[in-house]
């Protein structure tokens, strides 16, 4: 497994994490036994860094986390922690909290569900607009200070509130989405990571699934996201399937996937960027995995360049409702 390093004070971590959403119902039902052997396999292929939120399943994502590290040596793997998303019993999205002791109180909770002593890398999901950056940074660098955090990250904020925030602790990655259908980071998030020495794990490289190669319209589980994605919508899904199906040409002459191609797009897009890949099979991952060893040639960059350009894609990336809240879209 090759390597990368998170920003300039972070640590090393494998070249792709594994995002573990997708295991707690994200898109429809899961198998508990096919996601654990899902953690497994990425954790003895070299896979170090994990990426979940306590609000992925109510809770239940982190204990699916801690079933499957059982045994496993607390430094052989890194735990990226999202928190302050709110939730109803139902499922429903409340708004986010990102007061210092709204984050003392959900890391506490993270750690009793997973098990350990310290989060690797504990970020906010989400800028909260009525608390101050440097307020909810100031409390996750308390809990560095006492040992019960390593690093801070951030998740999908802006340039400007990446500079604030790094004013007042020093930031090892930016989780946003990234890929090559979604590539508003280019424009202002990645210049700004690039200068303060801050590093991208990049989500959604696949687009959840929409140009993993094998998306199928009529195939929507009943609590899928993607039923109320834009990008899935009648309309706008014929327009970007198109566009798989012009990266598929591209995949095939080089003797891999669509998904592999498009995940090696994004690694090849700089050191500073470790893709999280949302497998939730053993298959899955492993093509995935192959993606590391893909080499993308300048001629073959120029080519996915002119079968995907910039701004391609029909529909936003998420809902109007939630494109409210990402302060990396101001």
């Amino acid at each position: 497994m090759t390597t990368r390093t998170l920003g300039r004070t972070g640590p090393e971590t494998s070249a792709l994490g594994l995002g573990c959403m997708g295991m707690s119902g994200a898109y429809g039902p899961s198998d508990r036994a096919e996601a654990i052997a899902t953690i497994h396999a990425a954790l003895d292929a070299g896979v170090t860094l994990l990426d979940t939120s306590d609000f992925y399943g109510m809770g239940h994502n982190e204990l699916l986390i801690a079933e499957a590290l059982k045994g496993r040596p607390r430094d052989s793997y890194q735990l990226s922690v999202k928190f302050g998303a709110l939730r109803g019993p139902d499922g429903g999205w409340l708004g986010f909290d990102g007061r210092p002791e709204a984050v003392k109180t959900f890391l506490a909770y993270s750690l009793q569900r997973l098990g350990v002593d310290h989060i690797d890398v504990y970020r906010p999901a989400r800028l909260d607009p009525r608390v101050p950056i440097e307020d909810t940074v100031g409390a996750i660098a308390d809990m560095v200070k006492t040992g019960y955090v390593s690093h801070i990250g951030l998740s999908e904020i802006g340039a400007e509130t990446l500079r604030r925030a790094a004013a007042t602790h020093p930031i090892v990655d930016l989780q946003i989405e990234y890929s090559l259908i979604s590539r508003g980071p280019e424009d202002k998030v990645l210049p700004a990571a690039r200068e303060l020495g801050v590093a991208i794990t990049a989500y959604g490289v696949l687009s959840r699934g929409l140009i993993g190669g094998r998306y199928d319209p009529s195939n929507i589980a009943a609590g899928d996201f993607r039923a109320m994605s834009p990008r899935f919508q009648h309309g706008n899904v014929e327009t970007n399937l198109k566009l798989v199906e012009a990266l598929r040409a591209i995949a095939e002459a080089k003797g891999a996937s669509v998904a592999q191609i498009a995940i090696a797009w994004v690694l090849a897009q700089g050191a500073d960027i470790v893709p999280v890949i949302g497998a939730r099979s053993p298959n899955r991952l492993a093509e995935a995995l192959g993606a590391i060893d893909l080499a993308l040639t300048p001629d073959d960059l120029a080519a996915i360049e002119r079968a995907v350009p910039k701004g391609a894609a029909a529909g936003e990336r998420y809902a109007a409702a939630q494109m409210a809240h990402l302060d990396s879209e101001r």
